[in-house]
């Protein structure tokens, strides 16, 4: 059982995002995935006018979401909770959608490849010859 300091914090983060619901027209899921904390620090500069993003424990968003759909009686938001998987947020404005993606779009950078990620798009590496010899291949290994 959390401590009631705990409970207290996780009742303020519900009633923002219940305040959040209520402000807000409508809103989208985004990924962060491999998003540095500067990037993400100028796309919330770039949408701060019209839009609020949503990052938190996803058990602590959908518990929210369940809550809010039982007060106001609309299932829409069981279903948007159940979406919420991995790392994501939800980003929510009052500006026409495609305005904000494309401003959050402007922040879209590329990053080296990592070990053990997975690439948002099909590589395809054609067969044939490296070029090298056969003892300075070691680096493929």
């Amino acid at each position: 059982m959390p401590s009631a300091a705990r409970l207290v914090k996780k009742e303020a983060f519900a009633e923002r995002i219940f305040e959040m619901l209520d402000t807000y027209s409508s809103g989208f899921i985004v990924h962060a995935d491999n998003v540095s904390s500067k990037q993400f620090m100028d796309v919330r500069r770039g949408v701060r006018e019209t839009s609020a993003i949503l990052m938190g424990k996803n058990t602590m968003v959908r518990r929210a979401f369940r809550v809010y759909a039982e007060k106001s009686g609309n299932d829409f938001w069981n279903q948007l909770a159940a979406l919420l998987v991995g790392n994501v947020g939800v980003v929510f404005t009052k500006s026409p959608l495609l305005e904000i993606k494309e401003e959050i779009a402007k922040y879209k950078v590329g990053a080296p490849a990592k070990a053990g990620s997975i690439a948002p798009i099909d590589v395809v590496v054609p067969a044939g010859g490296t070029g090298l010899d056969p003892s300075q291949t070691s680096f493929f290994q």
